[in-house]
């Protein structure tokens, strides 16, 4: 009897929790749309790398190739983000962490492969070099990955909450860039990018408080579309050129380009190798460094994701197959011509915020990576997202991970040396990643990895000062 009382509680919670509980079986009608934000919130990010390191290699040679290539890369990118995300999801043996997490590909590299794009002399030899390097630095990460129990001992609950922070600050300018239209718009900053962002995130914040259900559930999606109908709408009642102070006419940021949906083929089959990677040590030494660099950066997205979204810590076994995932995933990624596959830290913020942490939608939105990767036309209907519409959620997503990462660090006792490590790490690490300038007197090898972001410096100064400094009674006696 008290068994069936004990079942008759626990299915209506069960039922209830169901987007809540990473396990649970929600239907497709809620899985889909809590899916497709996360492919939404993620979809810009995970194509910009790419643009940015093959436009970078044709500036410097083999400019035709390169222009006949990129489609076919960026098709990659999208259906490998989505495999990946599988594996990661679900695992497979040891590879996998079995956690709500978006793999995409990885921003943090590009300062290491502009670095190497200029001592190779660009072109297809230097992102071939990028890919043999990402193939033999995803084996590393996957090795450091297998090794994690023993090492975690250096990651306590305030070093990743350390971490988890600095990820978070590092996100919030790139949040309140697209919420003014993208830094590289000749609009940036207009009363309209900012006005059709602020009704974004004045519809999330009313789908998210004041509703309950699917409304609640989807708020961000909820979001993106009205602010796609706003900018379909806009052209109707304003001009959609302007003209820059050189005299130049430009396309407006929050103009939807409808032709390249139209241009889009409805299928497409990915290739496999289309640039053949090559092994060259002035591509390999560096690359290896920033793979560990992501394997901690990796441990911080994990446990940000288990504490905002689930409410505890990540396990070793999670953290371990996660970092396992995150290498052979990019060893995999450079077998399809595409930079290393990461955890994605913007998906962080989503879930940490909506607290949505569901498998099947999840595998949703993994699923509809897939179809972009097969379907351009698919695809293209996404990336001619407006970036103020993108970041009208983002400044809200990415503030969420600031707040995780303060969860993490007051989970502990907020002693003296917790203070210290704290302080420290992002007074000294993550102050000097945010301002490069400072370390341009170094060596090359200290800037590509101190001066990509805050993270890394943060990160290192904080595991540092945990080895280093002594402990307090109180935790010894823990």
């Amino acid at each position: 009897m008290e068994k069936e009382n004990q079942k008759a509680v626990e299915a209506p919670e069960k039922k209830f929790f169901g987007p809540y509980d990473f396990s649970a079986k929600i239907p497709l009608s809620q899985a889909i749309p809590l899916g497709l934000q996360h492919v939404l919130a993620m979809f810009v990010g995970n194509l910009t790398p790419i643009l940015i390191i093959t436009s970078l290699c044709a500036s410097m040679n083999d400019a035709a190739e390169f222009a006949a290539l990129q489609v076919s890369l960026l098709q990659n990118a999208m259906l490998v983000a989505g495999i990946v995300t599988l594996v990661q999801l679900f695992s497979i043996g040891p590879v996998g962490g079995k956690v709500p997490i978006i793999m995409g590909t990885s921003s943090g590299f590009i300062g290491v492969f502009q670095s190497v794009a200029k001592v190779m002399g660009g072109g297809i030899l230097a992102y071939a070099a990028m890919m043999g390097a990402s193939i033999i630095g995803g084996l590393f990460e996957t090795v450091l990955g297998f090794f994690l129990k023993p090492l975690r001992r250096f990651f306590p609950a305030v070093v990743t909450g350390t971490v988890v922070l600095s990820i978070g600050l590092s996100l919030i300018s790139v949040g309140v860039s697209s919420f003014g239209g993208g830094s590289s718009a000749p609009d940036y900053g207009s009363v309209e990018n900012l006005l059709i962002a602020l009704v974004v995130l004045i519809v999330i914040l009313v789908c998210k408080h004041c509703s309950k259900g699917m409304l609640s559930y989807s708020c961000i999606l909820i979001g993106i579309i009205v602010g796609y109908v706003i900018c379909a709408i806009l052209p109707f009642f304003l001009d959609t050129t302007g003209v820059t102070a050189e005299g130049v006419e430009y396309t407006k940021a929050w103009v939807l380009d409808w032709n390249q949906v139209a241009q889009a083929s409805w299928f497409a089959v990915p290739e496999i190798m289309p640039v053949k990677p090559v092994f060259d040590l002035r591509a390999i030494l560096p690359v290896m460094v920033m793979f560990i660099v992501t394997a901690v950066e990796t441990v911080g997205d994990i446990s940000g994701v288990m504490l905002g979204g689930i409410g505890r810590e990540a396990t070793d076994k999670e953290l371990s197959g996660g970092i396992v995932c995150d290498g052979l995933g990019s060893s995999f990624a450079a077998l399809f011509g595409v930079l290393p596959n990461t955890s994605f830290s913007q998906n962080v913020g989503l879930v940490t915020m909506t607290k949505i942490v569901n498998r099947v939608a999840f595998t949703c939105g993994a699923i509809f990576l897939i179809l972009c990767g097969l379907m351009p036309k698919l695809a293209a209907l996404v990336s001619i997202m407006p970036e103020s519409v993108l970041g009208g959620a983002a400044v809200m997503m990415f503030s969420s991970i600031v707040m995780s990462g303060i969860q993490l660090i007051t989970k502990e006792p907020l002693t003296a040396r917790n203070m210290t490590i704290v302080s420290v790490a992002l007074g000294l690490g993550y102050g000097l990643g945010a301002n490069t300038a400072v370390l341009a007197d170094l060596p090359q090898l200290v800037q590509l990895i101190f001066g990509g972001s805050g993270i890394v410096p943060a990160a290192f100064v904080a595991i540092v000062l945990n080895v280093l400094l002594p402990k307090e009674k109180t935790e010894e006696n823990a």
